[in-house]
């Protein structure tokens, strides 16, 4: 229960500060304000989600991480996903996993082209 408050505590000081940014700080951080609210309030474990999903479409994370605007829309949508058990299940299938068996995520589509293989 005190790391689930610690935690609530942590986000909103997050939001807090993130209200204060200016819109200069916004563009030199190269997000909006909504993009950094967004990435504060989701789950911790989306960005390794996103990586080893990824990784099974063959793509690294150096080059998942290559362009930012597009990685931030990966977490994004990542984050919003509502085959979160589905994706639990492939991720932990290990070396098995295959693109084939990922239709479910919303970005298999991205990850497909990316690593050049099938969806």
């Amino acid at each position: 229960m005190l790391t689930r408050l610690r935690a609530f505590l942590d986000r909103w000081h997050q939001l807090k500060a993130i209200e204060t940014l200016t819109d200069r700080d916004l563009d030199d951080l190269g997000m909006t304000r909504a993009q950094l609210e967004a990435f504060a309030t989701m789950r911790p474990d989306v960005p390794d989600r996103v990586a080893r999903m990824a990784a099974i479409f063959g793509i690294p994370e150096s080059d998942l991480k290559a362009n930012y605007a597009d990685y931030l829309e990966l977490l994004g949508t990542c984050s919003h996903c509502a085959d979160r058990a589905a994706c639990s299940l492939l991720l932990h299938s290990g070396d098995l996993a295959r693109p084939r068996d990922a239709t479910f995520c919303p970005n298999a589509p991205v990850y497909a082209e990316r690593g050049h293989v099938a969806a």
